[in-house]
């Protein structure tokens, strides 16, 4: 689902509140409207003076509008500051679209979220000395990307005209290596304790008795071909890979990438004789959002079409096809997100104790520059 331009729902609901109060235009005719710039401003400003820590770590997911999600993105909040007692932890979204509908209580529940670039604006305009960013995504793909180039523009001071960052502090950050950047989940793949093999390792403890009964499919999102950034794609084979050293039952799909998708991942269980039987399906995305509750778990009428509809939930493809499908829950009686497994949080969370300094990293993506 790509990213819409951003509604004024939120701008008009923090707009009537009577903590923030809109300006008239100023003597060189700028509009001065209440912004997110100055309600994160406020908002962190008051972070820092109550709790007197000059760390901070921001942590940036996709988004999601389910209230399970917004849970798993709490504990996940609630692990970092556990993990960094010296730290500020904040935590936004990337997606516009998710921001909008979580703020809409879409389903059900009401959250306020706020893209990366307001809270690093905030951030920096309260001067911490030390800054992480922690990419939550899955694999170093397109939403990694707009991760690495925020920081970058926020390095840059690059947002707006009117952003009155301060450049010394910027150069101070600059000078002393002090702003990080940790990488996605499925980061590495070669060398001892790469992270697919870590996370296989994790995801087998998890389901090693579903793959002794049946087929285990994991789903995670993919990019399409033309946003396929850095090559990550290939992180879901290398990962099936990894997971079938555990057991052959194991199979790795998406919804976006290319050659994974359900009718692939059928194909590869015909192929390896598996062609009936129980079916377990898991999400391999950081929560269990909509791709979770429609596109794989999904069931009834509305989500089958036939056996090659594009928007046939796994659930209902692979019941139509001989298979005993079946979508084992979490705590919450919901499917299960990567957030929500202890072993592969502690991956993200070694990403970001073991962070490069932002150019660093940058250059490990794009040795070439």
């Amino acid at each position: 689902m790509k990213m819409k331009i951003r509604s004024f729902l939120l701008m008009a609901a923090l707009a009537a509140t009577s903590m923030f109060t809109s300006c008239e235009d100023d003597e060189n005719g700028a509009n001065n409207i209440i912004s997110e710039y100055g309600v994160n401003d406020k908002i962190v400003a008051e972070q820092k003076a109550t709790s007197g820590k000059n760390e901070a770590v921001l942590l940036v997911a996709f988004g999601s509008t389910w209230s399970n999600s917004f849970a798993a993105f709490d504990a996940t909040k609630k692990a970092y500051e556990e993990a960094f007692p010296n730290a500020d932890v904040y935590f936004c979204f990337s997606s516009d679209i998710c921001i909008n509908r979580a703020s809409a209580g879409e389903n059900g529940e009401s959250r306020d979220y706020y893209e990366p670039r307001y809270l690093l604006h905030a951030i920096g305009a309260a001067k911490y000395s030390k800054i992480y960013v922690q990419s939550l995504q899955v694999i170093p793909g397109e939403e990694f990307a707009n991760v690495v180039s925020c920081v970058k523009k926020f390095m840059n001071n690059g947002y707006i005209a009117s952003a009155h960052l301060d450049d010394e502090y910027l150069a101070k950050l600059d000078e002393e290596k002090a702003i990080f950047l940790g990488m996605p989940l499925l980061n590495t793949y070669e060398g001892a304790g790469n992270d697919v093999d870590e996370v296989a390792k994790q995801l087998n403890e998890l389901c090693k008795n579903e793959a002794a009964q049946g087929v285990v499919a994991f789903m995670g999102h993919g990019n399409p071909d033309n946003y396929d950034s850095f090559k990550a794609n290939i992180r879901y084979s290398q990962l099936e890979t990894a997971l079938k050293k555990y057991s052959e039952n194991y199979f790795v799909g998406t919804v976006d990438a290319p050659n994974t998708y359900k009718y692939d991942v059928h194909e590869n269980m015909k192929n390896a004789g598996k062609t009936s039987g129980n079916l377990y399906l898991h999400c391999l995305m950081s929560i269990a959002g909509d791709h979770a509750h429609n596109d794989m778990a999904g069931k009834g009428d509305d989500y089958w079409n036939n056996e090659e509809g594009e928007d046939d939930s796994w659930y209902e493809y692979f019941s139509h096809n001989g298979y005993t499908t079946n979508v084992p829950l979490g705590s919450n009686n919901e499917p299960q997100g990567l957030l929500e497994i202890p072993g592969v949080l502690n991956v993200w969370i070694s990403h970001t104790k073991n962070a490069d300094f932002l150019e660093d990293a940058y250059h490990s993506m794009y040795p070439e520059e």
